[in-house]
């Protein structure tokens, strides 16, 4: 905090049209740790799947993404509103933080004892924070106090009600139950913002998004990182760990630009396209983070350390990067006008990589399907035509313009 700033400040809320609105360091220390819970699940699942527990492990991951996943979502769209950065709001997003430590901390007891207690506990901590900050935005903030007390008050509700169903609800109901609170979290922003919308920066929200999306990219990273080092171990004697490791590079590589092809903020047009792109993302997230789990068995099925076949490892990458291709092409694609043929790309190569784990190099087959769907979207991109040179007006004419 700079010299001379005040301690506290109204919590009034940002204008959605600020200029120059980028993630702050705050942010960006905040997705620093939300990356150690998601190394965690993904390492779960990688564990979970190279010793043959898929079914589990799977239902696992997903219960434990979700919870790392909607704690980040309410700390970025109630930063994108109301982040004054002061003293209060520091102290309560360190909360928020120590919440996802303790999920993480708890993540291996939940899949290997199925032991949800300590997950349960970082994530009402910090659901319990974003209380306290709606809350001081209820106070500060009159013109929108009414739904930042609908926000707060449904959040509040819904962990009393995790909290009971921890406590009361029998164990082969769990998942079910989970499931309806799951609905529950998912309906409160749209009760809380039915007659007005919380104050959102669209191009800020883009980045806060796409800059998640690197983090779970990450765990690809990592594991392309672990199957380098496993060729090297062995001299680069084997082939297929070499291919395998060859396809993770392009894998990632490609993933990430695909998702980065363009811009997302234009897509940020009104209150209903934010909530199909916001909650859309959890395929993008939880899909991108798994892939890097099955580079990881793939890794330990050639290196003897899993008791799956390579046909398991090839269908524990197929998969999620079909949904994510999937995702993307839903989120991105179909609001924009494109050509049917180029439209089609996507899912002819989502329907390909899913046949990949019949084939001996399942993974390097992957990558390379992957990398060709990206040319071809780059070979069929339209090229932008140049504007005729203009004469900009003299200073003061553009701010009167302006």
């Amino acid at each position: 905090m700079s010299e001379g700033r005040r301690w506290v400040v109204p919590m009034r809320g940002r204008e959605a049209d600020e200029p120059h609105r980028a993630s702050t360091p705050l942010e960006l220390f905040f997705d620093l740790v939300i990356v150690v819970a998601v190394a965690a699940a993904a390492a779960s699942l990688h564990h979970g799947i190279s010793e043959g527990h898929a079914p589990e492990s799977i239902l696992g991951y997903i219960l434990t993404f979700f919870a790392i996943w909607w704690a980040w979502m309410g700390f970025t769209w109630f930063a994108a509103g109301y982040d004054t950065d002061d003293v209060p709001y520091r102290i309560a997003v360190f909360v928020q933080m120590a919440g996802a430590i303790i999920i993480a901390a708890g993540i291996e007891r939940a899949f290997v004892d199925s032991d949800w207690s300590l997950v349960l506990v970082g994530y009402i901590v910090m659901r319990v924070a974003l209380v306290f900050q709606w809350l001081r935005a209820a106070r500060d903030d009159p013109p929108h106090r009414r739904q930042d007390i609908r926000w707060a008050a449904g959040t509040a509700i819904m962990q009393v009600l995790w909290v009971a169903a921890f406590l009361v609800v029998p164990a082969e109901l769990f998942t079910f139950v989970f499931l309806l609170l799951v609905l529950g979290e998912l309906a409160v922003p749209l009760i809380a913002t039915r007659d007005r919308p919380t104050r959102w920066h669209s191009e800020h929200i883009a980045e806060r998004y796409g800059l998640l999306t690197i983090i779970v990219l990450g765990e690809s990273v990592l594991a392309g990182t672990v199957a380098f080092g496993s060729v090297a171990d062995d001299a680069f004697s084997d082939p297929e760990l070499l291919f395998l490791a060859l396809g993770a590079l392009l894998l990632v590589f490609a993933m990430w630009w695909l998702y980065f092809e363009r811009s997302s903020d234009d897509l940020l047009t009104s209150r209903s396209r934010a909530f199909e792109w916001g909650y859309g993302h959890y395929a993008i997230w939880i899909s991108a983070a798994a892939v890097g789990a099955g580079i990881a068995v793939g890794v330990d099925v050639l290196t003897d350390h899993a008791h799956v076949d390579m046909q398991v490892a090839g269908a524990a990458v197929a998969v999620p990067v079909a949904i994510y291709l999937l995702s993307i092409w839903a989120l991105h694609d179909l609001p924009r006008p494109m050509s049917r043929s180029r439209m089609a790309l996507t899912p002819i190569a989502a329907i390909l990589v899913l046949a990949t784990p019949l084939t001996p190099q399942p993974i390097f087959l992957t990558g390379a399907l992957v990398v060709g769907l990206l040319a071809l979207r780059i070979l069929t991109t339209p090229q932008a035509t140049t504007p005729p040179e203009t004469v900009s007006p003299p200073a003061a004419e553009t701010d009167q313009l302006s």
